[in-house]
């Protein structure tokens, strides 16, 4: 019932998002190697200077509970909802950026806490 309740919030979520296109943010182009729960991870993903993108976690199962821990110093993350965060690029800069989400989470195999580390290439 829980996952019911998570999948139900996800879509209500996709669906006030694409109402509005013109304010709606794609996913963030990426390239993440997620592990299993327990197990901590490393991604990069790529956006434009001064635009913003959604960073859902993609772990396998359920995940319970989310924050953020370490946050980007030259753009903003938004955490949308237990699953999906907004990271937007500071206008006029280009170069790195670096922020990581604190997960906790049930999967097929595994169960724990991950950190998911994102490495942000700003263009």
């Amino acid at each position: 019932m829980r996952l019911s309740k998570v999948a139900v919030l996800a879509l209500i979520v996709g669906a006030s998002m694409s109402a509005s296109p013109a304010l709606a943010a794609s996913d963030c182009p990426k390239l993440v190697e997620l592990a299993d729960w327990g197990e901590n991870s490393t991604g990069d993903i790529s956006v434009a200077s001064g635009q913003s993108c959604l960073f859902p976690i993609t772990i396998r199962g359920s995940v319970s509970s989310s924050e953020i821990s370490k946050k980007p110093a030259h753009g903003k993350l938004k955490k949308l909802n237990v699953t999906t965060y907004e990271y937007k690029a500071k206008a006029r800069y280009k170069g790195s950026d670096t922020f990581a989400i604190k997960a906790t989470g049930q999967g097929p195999t595994a169960s724990g806490t991950s950190v998911i580390t994102v490495n942000a290439t700003i263009k």
